[in-house]
């Protein structure tokens, strides 16, 4: 298989394992990531493809916005490729996890970040409004994630980050289906951390605060008081970069005046 820039490359065992872009040339690891069409998925797109890890899988369900943060990872000189699809979706994750294989044949790095977020009191919420969030963020974790971690568990070695949020660990007033999937969101995780941390694959629980992103864009409060979606790709990023020796299991991301 060949780099972005049509060199041929692979993935050779290191005595110190910490991937790094250096001047010799580019990571090899494919990195899939769902919910890249805006927000923290797109910075965390480009956070990798600026620090030369690649190629990229970008999946979200707007294939136009994907393209655009597509162009721009490509511009920094990694190979992207875009993946319409529903992540919470059963039918549309094995089509969409069939295309990528086929595309790139592998997937080392899954980032579950796709999500949505509907505020509304318990007593308001209706029964579909409750399963649609839980599909959007907790199913599709478990989906995509069942697509792809066997294949890494077989050659011994990957990396999944589930997003979380602050609301996996309170119970945030108006968004009981957002914390209920949230809550589901870490609990799954700590599952799988336990039961693949001896098959050579690492499980992270990305858990933000409130991070300015385009669902805010109503919102009375100062941009100043949300944490910008580049601080938490590059809390992604540092934390792939370790070690292959240690894995953060959950790390919590608090705007420096907390969250309101």
């Amino acid at each position: 298989m060949q780099s972005s820039n049509g060199s041929e490359s692979s993935v050779k065992p290191e005595k110190n394992p910490r991937p790094s872009a250096s001047s010799a040339g580019k990571i090899r690891s494919v990195v899939l990531i769902t919910g890249a069409s805006q927000g923290i998925g797109a910075a965390i797109a480009r956070a990798f493809a600026g620090a030369g890890i690649g190629p990229l899988a970008l999946v979200a369900r707007n294939a136009r916005n994907l393209e655009r943060v597509a162009a721009s990872c490509r511009k920094l000189g990694v190979r992207a490729e875009v993946f319409a699809c529903d992540v919470g979706d059963a039918d549309e994750v094995a089509a969409m996890a069939a295309a990528v294989l086929k595309k790139f044949n592998r997937i080392d790095v899954v980032i579950n970040n796709a999500g949505q977020y509907l505020g509304k009191s318990f007593l308001d919420y209706s029964v579909e409004e409750f399963d649609n969030q839980i599909a959007a963020n907790l199913r599709s974790v478990f989906l995509v994630s069942r697509e792809f971690v066997p294949a890494m568990v077989a050659r011994g070695r990957g990396d999944v980050f589930n997003m979380g949020s602050i609301a996996s660990l309170v119970g945030l007033e108006g968004g009981s289906g957002y914390c209920a999937s949230k809550f589901g969101v870490l609990g799954l995780s700590r599952v799988m951390r336990n039961e693949l941390k001896g098959k050579g694959v690492r499980v992270t629980c990305v858990m933000p605060g409130a991070t300015w992103s385009p669902s805010w864009g109503e919102s009375e409060s100062p941009v100043s008081r949300f944490m910008p979606d580049t601080d938490i790709a590059r809390a992604f990023l540092e934390v792939y970069r370790m070690s292959r020796r240690t894995v953060v299991e959950e790390i919590v991301l608090r705007p420096q005046l907390g969250d309101f």
